[in-house]
């Protein structure tokens, strides 16, 4: 058989020398140098380009930055989950923010309150979210284990604590000016009294830190607002020459009535009187003429001589309505002017269970009256009698304490 290896590659020396060549060998001489280990060529020289100053430096800059980042990423990802994890508030807490505080005092205060566990963390957490400018101040309660994230969103929202104030119809603008001073959370001094019948009477809600000048001006703002709205829904043949006019009588029908059914029939009453040109003959009048603004003290009685004193407000003395208004009247006071009853009633007096009969004759009037002082009568003798039944059922005050066993015995 023929060697087919021969026959296609030649002889075995010839194989040989074939792999010798294309590995760049020299075919040995001699069988002990076929045994010696082949060299290794020398490694390739490195370009001169790479070994340029500033390639290293490149190289190095490319390191740190790397180096960097990967520092830098991996603290992110731990302040983000230090900003957002429960905080160690065992309970909650309110903690204040005063207007004008900045971030780092803001941060401060939280940290001595024990909100928060590290001032600069919060500081960071807010500067990344890009809310520096945004905290409002206010009074915050703060929830027990609340988050930095939490208690920075709540101050972004201005989730402060709401107090209120609330201003009763019918008081002067003194007796406002007066609550508004005599209250603790508000702050800052009042200028001066506004106008009389300037301010709105209603419930007005602030956080801490706002000023009494602040809520004086809302009340301003309010009252003008709906005045402008209720001058436009007025009546059509009213005797009221302005919109200030339709304040004056809003305020008489305030201080004369607290019942809301009450007060239409009460302006009406007064819108009646005036297109008769019939003198209002109201005793809050009266009284502003004598005590201003200050108003009447609690002990003080209403005498006739003082329904016959001259002031500019004595509706008794004077024709038309006085020249201002004698307290601030709320929005249904001047709903009630704006549209008054349609009736012809032209008096009222009290019917002894807080409200009033009303009457278009002189005559039903006395009546009415009659009526009033019959109950009246009849209530202060209830209370006298009660007075004395009540010193009959009080103990001797010279009577010992107890009984000796020879009192009780003859007893």
């Amino acid at each position: 058989m023929s060697d087919m290896r021969g026959d296609n590659f030649g002889s075995d020396a010839d194989v040989l020398s074939a792999r010798l060549v294309s590995a760049n060998r020299t075919a040995p001489k001699s069988p002990s140098e076929a045994l010696q280990p082949e060299s290794v060529p020398p490694p390739p020289q490195r370009s001169r380009a790479v070994r340029h100053p500033l390639v290293v430096f490149m190289n190095f800059m490319l390191t740190i930055v790397i180096v960097t980042g990967v520092v830098l990423g991996g603290g992110l990802i731990v302040g983000k989950m230090q900003f957002e994890r429960d905080g160690a508030l065992d309970q909650e807490r309110t903690i204040p923010v005063q207007r004008g505080e900045g971030l780092s005092e803001i941060a401060a205060t939280l940290q001595r309150e024990g909100a928060i566990s590290s001032k600069w963390l919060f500081i960071a957490g807010v500067w990344l979210n890009q809310q520096q400018n945004a905290l409002k101040a206010g009074e915050y309660l703060i929830p027990a284990h609340a988050s930095m994230s939490e208690i920075m969103d709540a101050m972004v929202e201005g989730k402060s604590i709401v107090y209120a104030v609330t201003i009763p119809e019918g008081l002067t603008s003194k007796q406002i000016v007066d609550r508004l001073l005599a209250d603790e959370v508000l702050v800052g001094e009042i200028t001066e009294i506004p106008e009389e019948g300037t301010l709105l009477p209603a419930r007005y809600d602030f956080t801490r830190g706002d000023t009494r000048q602040n809520i004086l001006a809302r009340m301003q703002r309010e009252r003008d607002r709906l005045l402008t709205d209720v001058w436009a829904r007025r009546a059509s043949d009213l005797p009221l020459q302005n919109i200030n006019e339709l304040v004056v009588l809003a305020s008489i029908v305030e201080k004369e009535t607290a019942l809301a059914d009450e007060r239409s029939q009460v302006a009406a009453v007064f819108i009646n009187r005036l297109r008769l040109n019939m003198r209002l003959q109201t005793d809050p009048t009266v009284i502003y003429g004598l005590f201003g603004g200050a108003g009447k003290p609690s002990d003080y009685v209403l005498t006739r001589a003082d329904l016959e004193k001259e002031t500019p407000y004595n509706t008794y003395r004077i024709d038309g309505l006085p020249p201002g208004p004698i307290a601030n009247p709320g929005a249904a006071s001047l709903e009630a002017v704006a549209n008054p009853s349609r009736t012809r009633d032209l008096f009222f007096v009290a019917d002894g269970s807080g409200g009033h009969a009303f009457a278009e004759t002189y005559e039903e009037h006395l009546r009415n009256v009659a009526r009033w002082r019959e109950f009246n009568a009849a209530q202060r003798a209830d209370q006298a009698a009660a007075e004395a039944a009540e010193a009959e059922a009080l103990p001797d005050p010279d009577a010992p304490l107890a009984l000796s066993p020879e009192e009780e015995t003859a007893q």
